[in-house]
């Protein structure tokens, strides 16, 4: 049955930037799906609703915490979540930031931290599990990309650059580890309502802006990226090798 193809019951979930928007509806539909899932947040603490919520399903949860930024902290989760669960299956490459400045003022601190998050943190992370899968000889892996991964944005030039980079690291190791049965996919969701987002939805001119470009009239929820993960986290999936999936209400159409 169809259906079964997307069924996640038996296997172990590692979800980073778990605590809220994007991250935490991911976490919460991979145990929907019956995986169990390990939730990273910076803060011990901060993923406790998300944890709470999956163990309400039936599902195992624990809070895996480091910050991003800091080199050592990608393969230390993966440590955790492996001797929390003893394999990691799935892998999603959520977390990130965003600092916005136009290019002429953009720091050289900015600048490092956004690639160091929202890059350099995907690729240790995709490093420290994939050997694991390599090893395994299956697992998944989804990042989190961008409506910028193809185009350019506003004032924010470090999270386009990491963005853009997401989308080449996902094929590159697509290209590397597809023999090993690990798939390596991503999402890049279109104006989601989050944390993230709270500057746009906040300025009215760019808020109409974004919402007259978007078919569907809206900006995105957080659980609309999670049908998408759970796709991408599942058999159903098993033959897709490198595609960015863009989940943006038609913005990329238009």
């Amino acid at each position: 049955m169809i259906l079964d193809s997307f069924d996640l019951k038996g296997r172990s979930a590692l979800v980073t930037g778990a605590a809220s928007g994007i991250g935490q509806a991911i976490a919460i539909s991979m145990a929907e799906a019956g995986a169990d899932v390990a939730c990273h947040c910076r803060t011990l603490g901060d993923a406790a609703g998300t944890v709470a919520e999956i163990e309400g399903l039936g599902r195992r949860a624990v809070e895996v915490t480091g910050d991003m930024a800091e080199k050592e902290v990608p393969r230390g989760v993966v440590a955790a979540a492996i001797a929390e669960f003893g394999q990691i299956d799935i892998l999603i490459n959520n977390a990130g930031m965003i600092r916005r400045s136009p290019a002429v003022d953009y720091s050289e601190e900015d600048w490092a931290t956004v690639i160091e998050v929202n890059l350099s943190s995907v690729f240790r992370m995709s490093q420290a599990a994939g050997r694991h899968m390599v090893e395994r000889g299956s697992g998944k892996i989804v990042n989190i990309a961008s409506l910028l991964s193809f185009q350019g944005g506003i004032t924010v030039p470090a999270y386009t650059a990491s963005k853009s980079g997401v989308a080449g690291l996902t094929k590159a190791l697509a290209n590397e580890w597809a023999k090993f049965n690990v798939n390596v996919n991503a999402i890049a969701p279109g104006y989601i309502a989050t944390n993230n987002t709270a500057a746009l939805q906040a300025d009215e001119t760019r808020n109409r802006q974004i919402l007259e470009r978007i078919p569907a009239g809206r900006w995105g929820r957080p659980e609309d990226i999670a049908g998408a993960a759970v796709f991408l986290s599942s058999p159903a999936s098993d033959y897709l090798q490198g595609h960015i999936v863009v989940v943006d209400g038609g913005w990329m159409a238009r």
